[in-house]
């Protein structure tokens, strides 16, 4: 994508009143007036919010949104120029239960009160295979802290990957750890006891590992 693509998106999701770009410091400092007060103040109802982390174009976003609208749905990615387009899908399709969170993933605590979300979906994160990239790996053990504070209890996440490291990696240490392991399967498309929602909606890349016959795994969970 051209610089000047970009600044046109960045520039056109200022206008989006479903896009929040809140400031690191902001954050950091417990400036973000959201937080603990998504139904009431930005949604304006009392349905279950869903996020996505690491949401890409917001495909999957939006897809949940327009086949469950009893939830809320928000897509957070650090990437404003790629989920521009699931937020201009929203705005065009009038989908108000749909927002857009650009912020790092690591800094997630600081946008929603404790158990203030229902579930959390993580579909396609990159694996970070490499050792000394571990600490990135949307899956390990800090990370699910940081998820089981902002989840209400007995609130689910769910990993949706191409990646069978990914996959093993996950498994190991939710088993490891004690967590509850309510569904996994290393190649959903092949299983029809999948649940609809991870086969019915598909992202762009994952509509390209379909076609190449790669395995799709998934795992559903909750945090002990």
């Amino acid at each position: 994508m051209g610089s000047k693509n970009k600044l046109k998106r960045f520039r056109e999701n200022e206008t989006f009143g479903n896009v929040l770009q809140p400031s690191r410091e902001d954050a950091m400092a417990g400036k973000f007036e959201l937080k603990g007060k998504w139904n009431t103040d930005f949604f304006k109802n009392d349905k279950p919010i869903v996020l996505e982390l690491g949401c890409g174009k917001g495909e999957y976003t939006i897809g949940m949104a327009e086949r469950y609208p009893q939830n809320n749905y928000i897509g957070i990615d650090i990437k404003g120029a790629r989920f521009w387009r699931g937020a201009k899908t929203a705005v065009e399709g009038g989908l108000d239960n749909v927002a857009f969170l650009r912020t790092q993933i690591e800094l997630i605590e600081h946008f929603f009160a404790e158990g203030e979300v229902a579930e959390i979906w993580i579909t396609f994160p990159d694996p970070q295979i490499k050792y000394k990239r571990t600490k990135h790996r949307l899956t390990n053990a800090e990370f699910l802290q940081r998820y089981k504070k902002i989840l209400e209890p007995g609130g689910i996440v769910n990993l949706k990957t191409d990646s069978e490291f990914m996959h093993g990696y996950t498994l190991g240490l939710l088993h490891g750890e004690g967590h509850q392991v309510l569904y996994a399967n290393h190649n959903v498309y092949r299983n029809e006891g999948a649940p609809e929602i991870v086969t019915t909606i598909q992202t762009f890349y994952e509509q390209q590992y379909l076609e190449q016959d790669k395995a799709i795994t998934y795992i559903k969970f909750r945090i002990k």
